[in-house]
């Protein structure tokens, strides 16, 4: 496959890091796959971007909402005519396999879709006063400027989590996506561009997250910054944010858990914990991390687990067959390694996997056997920390009210999930399991665009991505009243 060289996307323009310099964007299955030479940038870059943004504002928040969603649709429709080859670069960049990665493009033109429509509501209300002859109401009014720092595990789907609302919204865009996955956002941006989104309201800046990331979230003229990484970086972006009051959109870490009953469906909790752990080799803050088992079912869970995981296809993405992928660089395959050997020297029982795969086609990527621990005690680290790649802590409970208290035993709260047939069991596990997401005899993925997504505790800030919540992250209410009674009306005072 050819090289490709991008710039980055400035004020409707495709132009070179005024630093000269670029980096490589190598295949995590294949290191001789150069997907593409990227912009090494600088805050010289970065101003320039936020410099188009700003002006564009000017003239962009002006544009009819209606009309803004119809250009949103049109960018829909050419996402969704181009789903395969950016599915394919998508795979080649991140490593996940292709009929992720064809999911992950349609989790962008899903959302595009969406949001589209919210260009002919954008509800607010009206309400009664509560003085005659005087009329109340809500608008939504945009920010300005909107700065995103955006991961490499879902590298389209979530940029369009942040672009299109704030689009919708009437703001302006900057982002940075990861430096893993930056092919992928750069094709979202051109079918904007080409679709007509007019010059200044998307750039792009690729480079690291010192380089770029730190004068984005400092420039005064962003008004919000939506971040998706780790709880550590996020930390220090809510920290930089505070100074200037700037908003701060943050979804970060989990450490998600799968309960599963005596009574549950025992093959189905297996698939569902199988996807759950391995899907995208586990790189999702929605990932199975934890997966806890009433003690009727314990061992059955275990052993019929552990013999799916290690007949999973571990390989190349792009190879139809293949069910899993790689780490995405060797700093996450080293994660992942020295995770094992943690969880080993803690006591825990390894079942299945903990290898590095190595030979052939494995010894130009970053491979990791799906690996299963078992009898993990709430005390050892692979029950409390996130290891963000294909590794499966399962430990043991008695009764239900342990299970919650087991599930709720974390620092994050993003999802969760039960398998029963007991309903009165599912009703109180939704209600007192405290994460952003829960489910019901399904894994701990697969959100939906027109839901909130986002979670508790260190997960995040409050905030939620997708669904018309998206829209509270990118807009500000306006209280609006008007009074026609001819007279100076004060409430509270002559209403009493």
């Amino acid at each position: 496959m050819s090289e490709k060289v991008y710039k980055n996307f400035i004020n409707g323009e495709w132009v070179d890091s005024k630093s000269g310099e670029t980096f490589e964007n190598r295949n995590p299955a294949d290191k001789d796959d150069l997907v593409g030479t990227f912009q090494k940038s600088n805050a010289d870059d970065v101003k320039d971007a936020v410099d188009a943004a700003a002006e564009a504002y000017k003239s962009w928040r002006l544009v009819p909402a209606p009309k803004r969603g119809e250009l949103l649709y049109r960018i829909a429709n050419r996402l969704l005519a181009e789903k395969e080859p950016c599915s394919q670069i998508m795979t080649r960049e991140m490593g996940k396999i292709i009929a992720e990665t064809r999911g992950d493009t349609q989790e962008a033109i899903d959302m595009t879709y969406y949001m589209a429509g919210e260009g002919r509501r954008l509800l607010g209300m009206t309400t009664p006063s509560e003085l005659a002859n005087k009329f109340c109401m809500t608008v939504r009014q945009p920010l300005g400027v909107c700065g995103f720092i955006t991961p490499w595990n879902f590298p389209m789907a979530i940029p369009s989590w942040k672009s299109m609302p704030a689009l919708i919204c009437g703001n302006t865009v900057v982002i940075k996506p990861a430096t893993d996955t930056p092919a992928s956002v750069a094709n979202m941006v051109r079918i904007m561009d080409e679709e007509g989104l007019p010059p200044g309201v998307i750039n792009m800046v690729t480079g690291s997250g010192g380089a770029v990331g730190q004068p984005l979230i400092k420039d005064p003229r962003v008004r919000v910054l939506s971040f998706t990484g780790s709880t550590e970086v996020g930390r220090k972006v809510a920290e930089a944010c505070a100074p200037t009051f700037k908003h701060s959109c943050l979804e970060m870490g989990g450490k998600n858990v799968q309960i599963v009953m005596d009574d549950a469906d025992v093959d189905l909790a297996v698939d569902g914990a199988l996807w759950g752990a391995f899907g995208t080799t586990g790189q999702r803050c929605t990932a199975t991390s934890r997966l806890i088992c009433q003690k009727g079912v314990y061992e059955k869970v275990i052993a019929k687990l552990a013999e799916r995981a290690a007949k999973l296809k571990v390989g190349n993405g792009l190879d139809e067959s293949v069910q899993m992928g790689p780490c995405v660089n060797q700093g996450q395959l080293d994660t992942v390694l020295s995770y094992i050997e943690i969880a080993k020297k803690d006591g825990g029982r390894l079942v299945t996997g903990g290898e590095r795969l190595t030979g052939g086609a494995y010894d130009k990527g970053y491979f990791v056997q799906p690996t299963i621990f078992a009898d993990i005690t709430q005390s050892m680290r692979i029950w409390r920390e996130e290891i963000f790649g294909p590794v499966l802590a399962i430990g043991q409970f008695s009764t239900f009210d342990e299970a919650i208290e087991m599930a709720n035993d974390t620092d994050y709260g993003l999802s969760a999930s039960i398998y029963t047939k007991n309903i009165n069991q599912a009703y109180t596990a939704m209600r007192d399991v405290y994460t952003g997401l829960f489910y019901v005899n399904a894994p701990t993925i697969g959100a939906e665009t027109h839901l909130p997504f986002g979670g508790t505790k260190e997960t995040g800030n409050g905030h939620r991505e997708a669904a018309t919540a998206a829209l509270d992250v990118f807009s500000e209410w306006k209280s609006i009243s008007v009074d026609f009674s001819g007279t100076i009306q004060r409430a509270q005072i002559d209403n009493q």
